[in-house]
């Protein structure tokens, strides 16, 4: 049950983590050598593709993060 518990932290780092990212490449920036998929330059020149494949990654350690620690619901009989 110990292994499970210290499991959680980081699953939900990671899920942090990736969360972030995803914002942060949206960020307008001005010295961008290229601009994005959208038209503007931006802080990833590969955003929005950079973008979804991060919110991907955070759902799917959001995912695994609630069904690793799914408590089971008492059976009303």
């Amino acid at each position: 049950m110990k292994v499970k518990k210290k499991a959680y932290v980081p699953l939900l780092a990671l899920t942090i983590i990736f969360t972030l990212a995803a914002i942060s490449t949206l960020f307008p920036q001005a010295t961008a050598s290229k601009l994005c998929g959208l038209g503007y330059p931006a802080h990833c020149s590969f955003a929005p593709w950079s973008t979804l494949l991060c919110l991907l990654l955070a759902c799917a350690t959001c995912i695994v993060r609630a069904e690793f620690f799914k408590t089971e619901q008492p059976k009303n009989d």
